[in-house]
């Protein structure tokens, strides 16, 4: 009898994907790191750097022990360290911040999805170093003053529950209905996918200015503007309430034109970008009860899915979209 168990399909799926997203971090951050200006921020990534490079490696073991092929993910010829800064004014912070809350939610979800004890443990370790990484990033956006908070609140002082059905008021369902002014977590989902767009938005300006492939730019330039929109249209939703949105100060892409990722490293980032966005767009859809917010957030959800689906087309043509493990294709080897 073995000493442990063979890896589940579902532990393969998600030691693959955590493979793609830290091999694609670690070479982002090999040249966030050369460019840093600033101690602090240089720590912070140089930090998460060491932490995390063993991991790549530990999965790669682990996929050889089963005898399993290891992955290609993102090796040195997707980055290139020797060129001007793409971005500036804390934006490889706001960046590491970003895909920090990402891989927390993703390794959240492995852990689910792990039944083997020294996978669980690999990915219960990530969460650590996640968790404590994604604090660090905050604080210092905080303390630099580029990042701003949410709105603030009157503290509640009695317990209140809902009258009636005019609670749910909004135009999906009267397009004459007075509209109730946002709760605080309908205003905190706002929020957040406000702020992750306008970090979203750099990211993706950066990539169409630096893109080597014409389809590729013209790609980003349509994801730039998706994110304005985005933005705009949720902005307005809380203006609506007389609630205020600060704008953060810092993060923005240069001038630069010189590509310092490969247009393949550059495609999966915002594939991964828009997968988190529609997955914290639908959580943001299933907490609002106010019934104009779950429909404008479905609208939301379809251009960022079709945008997506778009992106998945180009990189199919150019041959960068790596195959996940399949599995056995039963009717093919039954076939007579």
């Amino acid at each position: 009898m073995p000493e442990r168990p063979s890896l589940t399909s579902s532990e393969v799926g998600t030691l693959w994907l955590t493979y793609q997203q830290k091999t694609m971090i670690l070479r982002m951050l090999e040249y966030f790191i050369e460019k840093a200006d600033d101690e602090k921020a240089k720590k912070i990534m140089v930090d998460l750097y060491e932490q995390i490079n063993p991991y790549a490696k530990r999965i790669a073991d682990i996929f050889q022990a089963e005898g399993a092929v290891i992955p290609v993910g993102f090796t040195a010829q997707d980055v290139n360290k020797d060129v001007p800064k793409l971005y500036d004014n804390g934006f490889d912070i706001m960046f590491v911040r970003l895909i920090k809350e990402i891989s927390m939610a993703m390794h959240s979800l492995n852990i689910t999805m792990s039944y083997r004890e020294d996978i669980v443990l690999l990915f219960k370790e990530l969460t650590s170093i996640t968790q404590t990484v994604y604090n660090s990033c905050t604080q210092y956006l905080i303390e630099k003053g580029m990042m701003a908070r949410p709105p603030y609140v009157s503290m509640p002082k009695s317990v209140e529950f809902v009258k009636d059905r005019s609670y749910l008021g909004g135009l999906a369902i009267n397009p004459f209905s007075e509209k109730r002014t946002l709760n605080t977590v309908e205003v905190a989902h706002l929020h957040h996918a406000i702020e992750s767009n306008a970090t979203g938005m750099q990211m993706i300006i950066g990539f169409a200015q630096c893109a080597n492939e014409t389809e590729v730019k013209k790609f980003f330039v349509k994801g730039a503007e998706l994110a304005k929109s985005i933005v705009k249209e949720l902005t307005e939703t809380l203006l609506q309430s007389d609630i205020q949105v600060p704008v953060p100060s810092g993060g923005h892409a240069t001038r630069s034109t010189v590509a310092p990722f490969s247009d393949k490293i550059m495609m999966y980032c915002t594939s991964l970008f828009c997968g988190f966005s529609m997955g914290s767009t639908s959580l943001g859809t299933a907490f609002s009860l106010r019934n104009d917010l779950p429909a404008k957030m479905a609208i939301i959800m379809k251009d960022i899915f079709e945008y997506a689906h778009e992106g998945g087309t180009i990189m199919i043509r150019n041959g960068w979209m790596e195959e996940p493990p399949q599995m056995e294709e039963r009717k093919q080897l039954t076939k007579l």
